[in-house]
């Protein structure tokens, strides 16, 4: 399988490219800065320098030619204010989707978050509810495509070792956390799962096996 990942360099991304890499599969990782690019040859995957904020939906579709599918991991990140959360998590997104039409690639799994498509509980951070509201707006646009979508929203992000073991549902399956470990192997199993196509999916760590968790989509 032949894999592009946007934001290449993000924690889930290189956890995601080092599975995929590991099992033979090829991977491209979409990233913004060049000096990222030795941690992603790390992960055996191929580094691609381009910058969804300021690329063009035919520079994008043309990293895509010849893929398998794509995988959207990209974000802002932490530090950045409420105009990047717009600009990253729902206009890189949105690019991203639209590219993959253009090449004909129709696999397309978009990482969110649990509250996305949701109203800010009152008194959020202005960052945090501009975060939402952009995950919520990609993930609606996402949906209204002629693709073979995944919408998938982890829980609270930890650095822990992966426990292969999931709540992975339609919504909603209740607040919890998740590993990054976790969240990147079930983006390899529901890339290997037709079945599980337009879905959107909210993942905790549970006491399901991941094989399981997604066959039973």
């Amino acid at each position: 399988m032949n894999v592009v990942i946007a934001g290449g360099h993000g924690q889930i991304a290189l956890r995601l490219a080092r599975l995929l890499t590991a099992r033979g599969d090829t991977v491209l990782s979409l990233i913004r800065n060049p000096d990222h690019a030795d941690d992603v040859r790390a992960t055996g995957a191929g580094p691609v320098v381009l910058d969804l904020e300021k690329a063009g939906a035919e520079e994008v579709a043309d990293q895509l030619t010849g893929a398998d599918a794509v995988v959207f991991a990209a974000g802002a990140g932490p530090g950045s204010g409420a105009a990047r959360k717009d600009t990253v998590d729902r206009g890189a997104s949105v690019l991203l989707a639209g590219a993959a039409e253009r090449a004909g690639v129709r696999p397309f799994v978009q990482v969110s978050s649990m509250g996305a498509g949701q109203p800010p509980r009152p008194g959020t951070d202005e960052v945090w509810a501009a975060y939402v509201k952009a995950k919520g707006e990609a993930e609606d646009d996402l949906r209204a495509r002629d693709l073979d979508w995944v919408v998938l929203r982890p829980g609270a992000l930890t650095d822990d070792e992966g426990t292969g073991r999931v709540t992975l549902a339609e919504p909603e399956v209740g607040r919890g956390p998740v590993t990054r470990d976790d969240v990147a192997a079930v983006i390899v199993a529901l890339l290997d799962a037709p079945g599980a196509r337009r879905r959107t999916l909210e993942l905790i760590n549970g006491d399901e096996p991941i094989a399981d968790a997604v066959a039973a989509l």
